[in-house]
Protein backbone atom coordinates (compact mmCIF):
# COMPACT_ATOMS: atom_id res chain seq x y z
CA UNK A 1 0.00 0.00 0.00
CA UNK A 2 2.44 2.42 0.85
CA UNK A 3 6.51 2.29 0.56
CA UNK A 4 9.91 4.42 1.18
CA UNK A 5 12.70 3.57 -0.93
CA UNK A 6 15.95 5.43 0.25
CA UNK A 7 19.20 6.01 -2.34
CA UNK A 8 22.08 7.34 -2.69
CA UNK A 9 24.25 5.68 0.12
CA UNK A 10 27.97 4.39 -1.25
CA UNK A 11 31.32 4.70 -0.78
CA UNK A 12 32.99 8.32 -0.08
CA UNK A 13 36.41 9.43 1.44
CA UNK A 14 36.46 11.60 4.70
CA UNK A 15 35.32 15.40 3.57
CA UNK A 16 33.65 14.24 0.57
CA UNK A 17 29.55 14.66 -0.16
CA UNK A 18 26.55 12.17 -0.59
CA UNK A 19 22.57 13.15 -0.96
CA UNK A 20 20.53 10.43 0.22
CA UNK A 21 17.51 10.28 -1.18
CA UNK A 22 13.55 8.83 0.36
CA UNK A 23 10.51 8.24 -1.79
CA UNK A 24 7.08 7.16 -0.62
CA UNK A 25 5.15 5.28 -3.12
CA UNK A 26 1.82 3.84 -3.57
CA UNK A 27 -1.69 6.23 -3.48
CA UNK A 28 0.58 8.53 -1.16
CA UNK A 29 -1.90 11.82 0.24
CA UNK A 30 1.15 13.37 1.97
CA UNK A 31 3.98 12.50 3.39
CA UNK A 32 4.12 13.74 7.01
CA UNK A 33 6.84 14.05 9.99
CA UNK A 34 10.11 12.47 8.31
CA UNK A 35 13.00 11.50 10.03
CA UNK A 36 16.63 9.99 8.52
CA UNK A 37 18.08 7.52 11.22
CA UNK A 38 21.08 5.59 11.26
CA UNK A 39 23.00 2.40 12.62
CA UNK A 40 26.53 1.80 13.15
CA UNK A 41 27.28 -1.80 13.39
CA UNK A 42 27.30 -2.51 16.86
CA UNK A 43 25.71 0.42 17.88
CA UNK A 44 22.04 1.76 18.00
CA UNK A 45 20.17 3.41 16.01
CA UNK A 46 20.42 7.38 16.32
CA UNK A 47 18.37 10.10 14.70
CA UNK A 48 20.26 12.01 12.32
CA UNK A 49 17.84 14.84 11.47
CA UNK A 50 13.93 15.18 10.94
CA UNK A 51 11.61 17.44 8.81
CA UNK A 52 8.04 18.18 9.51
CA UNK A 53 5.17 19.18 7.03
CA UNK A 54 6.14 22.73 7.75
CA UNK A 55 9.53 22.56 6.97
CA UNK A 56 11.00 23.18 10.51
CA UNK A 57 14.22 20.91 10.82
CA UNK A 58 16.26 18.99 13.76
CA UNK A 59 19.22 17.55 13.65
CA UNK A 60 21.03 15.70 15.88
CA UNK A 61 24.92 17.14 17.71
CA UNK A 62 27.14 14.84 15.61
CA UNK A 63 25.84 16.09 12.02
CA UNK A 64 24.47 19.92 12.82
CA UNK A 65 26.54 22.30 10.46
CA UNK A 66 27.12 19.46 7.98
CA UNK A 67 24.26 17.73 7.31
CA UNK A 68 21.08 19.28 5.52
CA UNK A 69 17.34 17.89 5.35
CA UNK A 70 14.86 18.42 2.69
CA UNK A 71 11.83 17.86 1.18
CA UNK A 72 10.06 17.88 -1.78
CA UNK A 73 5.97 17.12 -1.46
CA UNK A 74 5.02 17.56 -4.74
CA UNK A 75 7.63 14.26 -5.75
CA UNK A 76 6.67 12.67 -2.23
CA UNK A 77 10.78 12.74 -1.20
CA UNK A 78 12.81 13.65 1.34
CA UNK A 79 16.38 14.60 1.04
CA UNK A 80 19.66 14.36 3.39
CA UNK A 81 22.28 16.27 1.93
CA UNK A 82 25.55 14.82 4.03
CA UNK A 83 28.57 17.20 3.39
CA UNK A 84 32.78 17.06 5.24
CA UNK A 85 31.81 13.11 5.82
CA UNK A 86 33.63 11.76 8.71
CA UNK A 87 34.73 7.85 9.34
CA UNK A 88 31.73 7.75 12.23
CA UNK A 89 29.49 9.10 9.80
CA UNK A 90 29.86 5.52 8.65
CA UNK A 91 26.38 3.42 9.15
CA UNK A 92 22.91 2.12 7.42
CA UNK A 93 20.70 5.23 6.84
CA UNK A 94 17.30 4.62 6.90
CA UNK A 95 13.71 7.00 6.25
CA UNK A 96 11.43 6.63 8.65
CA UNK A 97 7.92 8.93 8.35
CA UNK A 98 4.24 8.87 8.95
CA UNK A 99 2.43 8.67 5.50
CA UNK A 100 -0.90 9.50 4.90
CA UNK A 101 -2.37 7.13 1.98
CA UNK A 102 -5.85 5.77 0.51
CA UNK A 103 -5.84 2.02 1.32
CA UNK A 104 -7.39 -0.44 -0.91
CA UNK A 105 -11.14 0.90 -0.38
CA UNK A 106 -10.09 4.20 -1.06
CA UNK A 107 -10.29 5.36 2.60
CA UNK A 108 -7.78 7.54 4.23
CA UNK A 109 -5.03 5.81 6.78
CA UNK A 110 -1.86 7.38 7.88
CA UNK A 111 1.15 4.75 9.01
CA UNK A 112 4.51 5.13 10.35
CA UNK A 113 6.70 3.47 7.66
CA UNK A 114 10.38 2.57 7.91
CA UNK A 115 12.63 2.18 4.00
CA UNK A 116 14.87 -0.70 4.11
CA UNK A 117 18.08 1.32 4.24
CA UNK A 118 21.25 2.51 2.48
CA UNK A 119 24.59 1.92 3.16
CA UNK A 120 26.80 4.86 3.87
CA UNK A 121 30.95 4.08 4.08
CA UNK A 122 33.24 6.59 4.75
CA UNK A 123 36.50 5.16 4.55
CA UNK A 124 40.45 6.38 3.10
Amino acid sequence: QVQLVESGGGLVQPGGSLRLSCVASGRIVSVDNVAWYRQAPGQERELVASIISTGSTVYGDSVKGRFTISRDNAKNTVYLQMDSLKIEDTAVYSCNARVTYYNIISYRRSLEVWGQGTLVTVSS
